[in-house]
């Protein structure tokens, strides 16, 4: 049985800079720490993708399509990667811009200038050089992947989606022969509720997707007592993020 598109299968994989082997990407945990990567906030481990579905780089779907579940090995074009550079993303930004935010720009930090990211190339002549693009724009990659197994299931299908798709806990979907109904904690927007009726109506050739909120409501019960008065529990602290912003 060979993958075709709309293919859900389970992938293991190893992304790595194809000039020096270094290793930016893995669904290997001990490959992750031992290649200094922060894996604190990560989840490891085999993923289910649905195949021509963006869930991963482009490069990975085409070079699966046709195949069978084993052990593969193939290199990705900056193309269907992280695209090329874009020498409209490398700036000139006078560097009073920064110092007049008590900031001293220096190679390799990280900028935040109008919401755009980029990383500092270069600071000279009261002049700083930020570059826009991806850090791994231009950059030809070598994957290793694993297809363990193609999905047929269509419940397993449908949670695999729904867990890349909408990166939330606390959701559920049922499937019958002609409508998906999604329950979650919180109410989706309209535009998100569209669009993924849309891929799933697609996807899973389904006439409707329905979506459900459940909200956790404690039962009511009678108290004639005065209620105890409780202090105002104070606020908790609050992690700061600093960002440099212009």
């Amino acid at each position: 049985m060979t993958i075709k598109k709309h293919d859900f299968v389970e992938i293991e994989y190893t992304g790595k800079l194809k000039d020096d082997g270094f290793v930016f990407d893995t669904t290997d945990e001990a490959l992750a720490k031992e290649a200094g990567m922060d894996s604190s906030n990560e989840e490891y481990g085999p993923i289910i993708i649905c195949i021509g579905e963006n869930q991963v780089l482009e490069g990975i779907d085409n070079n699966l399509l046709g195949k069978e579940p084993g052990q593969y090995k193939f290199d990705i074009a900056p193309e269907e990667a992280f695209g090329k550079k874009d020498g409209k993303l490398i700036q000139l930004i006078p560097t009073r811009k920064f110092t007049k935010e008590n900031i001293r720009p220096s190679l390799g930090m990280q900028v935040d200038v109008d919401g755009a990211r980029g990383i500092v190339r270069t600071v000279t002549g009261g002049r700083t050089l930020v570059d826009f693009n991806h850090p791994l724009s231009g950059k030809e990659l070598e994957y290793d992947v694993k297809v363990n197994r193609i999905i047929t299931d269509k419940q397993e299908q449908a949670e695999a989606y729904l867990k890349i798709t909408l990166r939330i806990k606390d959701k559920e979907v049922k499937l019958t022969d002609d409508t998906a109904e999604i329950t979650t904690k919180i109410d989706l927007p309209d535009e998100v509720k569209e669009q993924l009726s849309d891929k799933i109506k697609e996807i899973f050739k389904l006439k409707d997707v329905k979506f459900v909120v459940k909200t956790d409501k404690p039962e009511k019960t009678e108290n004639t007592d005065k209620p105890e008065k409780t202090e105002k529990p104070e606020n908790p602290e609050k992690n700061e993020v600093n960002e440099v912003k212009l």
